[in-house]
């Protein structure tokens, strides 16, 4: 099971990096001294659309062969049957284990899927705080 990210925040990292873009363009079409701060737009709009196409890409969660994994770098996963204890805090999920502590940004996922997370994590016999 793959868990989307919400629309809105994919489309918003897209319509901030053409932001940044502009902000750099405009200056270089005008043949206007481009200063070392100019170079920031165009870095600052590289990084937003890189994460827009990888958020477009790859999803939030994926819940696969009983382990449930972050797909972003470094990104944690943990196994579903290790899970002890769930918190649900401030838009947030938090997942411990003995050993390990796993946070999900329910803000971030979009409802379909968060209803489907919200389903298989139930199914889990563990406690809820």
């Amino acid at each position: 099971m793959r868990i989307r990210y919400e629309k809105k925040q994919v489309n918003l990292n897209l319509y901030l990096g053409l932001l940044w873009l502009v902000n750099g363009i405009v200056p270089a079409v005008r043949n206007e001294d481009i200063g070392l701060f100019d170079h920031f737009w165009f870095l600052l709009s590289g990084i937003y659309l890189i994460i827009y196409f990888y958020q477009k890409k790859e999803k939030y969660l994926t819940l696969e062969n009983g382990i449930i994994k972050q797909n972003w770098p470094f990104g944690k996963k943990m196994k579903l049957k290790e899970i002890k204890i769930i918190k649900h805090f401030a838009e947030k999920y938090i997942l411990k284990s003995e050993l390990k502590k796993m946070k999900i940004n329910i803000g971030l996922i979009e409802t379909e899927s968060l209803s489907e997370l919200k389903a298989e994590l139930k199914k889990l016999d563990v406690e809820w705080n």
